[in-house]
């Protein structure tokens, strides 16, 4: 995800995310977050028509990062809002629970897997 759609999402400015990551850098490596080129920004503007004309945003002053799902979490943990800190919350509690699914006793799972 784009760091405005992000920013959008946890109901902060961009500028202010952007501000938080720069702080702490050190806790997004490449595999959680990395800055998109001009090039890749044109493309994606062209691919995805992501912003009308006249719409504020149009013309980026500074190229937006890209998170992924790590980066993601971890941004929650770095944002001073009260809605990352809900998000945060619900993530722990989520990782706190056990697995959903059940497995088959062996006897159960060889006598349904003879039947197919």
């Amino acid at each position: 995800m784009l760091d405005f759609d992000l920013a959008n999402i946890y109901k902060v400015e961009t500028k202010y995310l952007k501000r938080a990551v720069k702080r702490n850098i050190e806790r997004f490596p490449s595999d959680f977050m990395f800055e998109l080129t001009q090039e890749e920004l044109d493309s994606l503007r062209c691919q995805i028509g992501a912003l009308k004309i006249g719409e504020r945003g149009q013309h980026t002053k500074y190229l937006p990062f890209a998170f992924t799902e790590q980066g993601v979490a971890q941004l929650s943990s770095v944002l001073n809002s009260k809605f990352a800190n809900v998000l945060v919350q619900k993530k722990q509690e989520l990782d706190s629970m056990p697995p959903v699914g059940f497995r088959l006793p062996e006897k159960k799972r060889m006598s349904t897997l003879k039947r197919l």
